[in-house]
């Protein structure tokens, strides 16, 4: 079982003695070498070391890989939430929903009344406004549901951007590919 001590350890690992590149985590899950591919889903090379089945969410570049075992993962391109309102740390999802019905929380309507006040109620799923668009994984910190979610949206401009409250978005295409592949009690490591 991977911890946080244990991937940040396997992160050293792989960049010692190299001074290719700013960020070390880029060692262990590689560059997308073409701007315009670079958020589309593709298998990559990945430290040999992480095992197979598990999410790491990469903020700083944008992506989540699904890792694949023996040195491969799927990576997508993602959105996130503005500065401060990531989480960071080890993850658990817990459940999963198809077409999810959405609420915001209460210090969302709070902190932005005008975005979202009117869905205050809460929208259907499937609903064109439904901000977790296709599909949602809910993850979990123990068993506390901490309202971070790895999800669709119906904003696929916004992928490669850090804006909105919070949680880790993808296309509702990848959504729902990543949704088939993840089952319940998957760790999702968020650094």
């Amino acid at each position: 079982m991977m911890n946080r001590r244990t991937f940040a350890a396997s992160a050293a690992i792989c960049v010692a003695g190299t001074t290719v590149s700013a960020n070390p985590l880029a060692r262990i899950f590689g560059r997308p070498t073409n701007r315009a591919e670079q958020f589309l889903p593709q298998e990559v090379d990945v430290s040999p070391d992480l095992p197979a089945g598990q999410i790491h969410v990469i903020k700083k570049d944008f992506f989540l890989y699904w890792t694949l075992g023996n040195g491969r993962a799927r990576r997508y391109g993602i959105a996130l939430g503005a500065d401060g309102r990531n989480y960071t740390g080890v993850l658990k999802i817990k459940r999963k929903r198809e077409w999810p019905s959405w609420v915001p929380t209460p210090q969302m309507v709070r902190l932005e009344p005008e975005i979202y006040g009117p869905y205050r109620k809460g929208l259907p799923g499937g609903h064109p406004q439904n901000a977790l668009g296709a599909r949602a994984l809910y993850l979990y910190d123990g068993n506390v549901d901490t309202y971070y979610r790895i999800h669709g949206t119906p904003q696929p401009e916004t992928i490669g951007t850090a804006f909105s409250s919070g949680c880790v978005r993808l296309t509702n295409e990848y959504v729902s590919e990543l949704y088939d592949l993840v089952p319940i009690g998957t760790e999702v490591f968020l650094f």
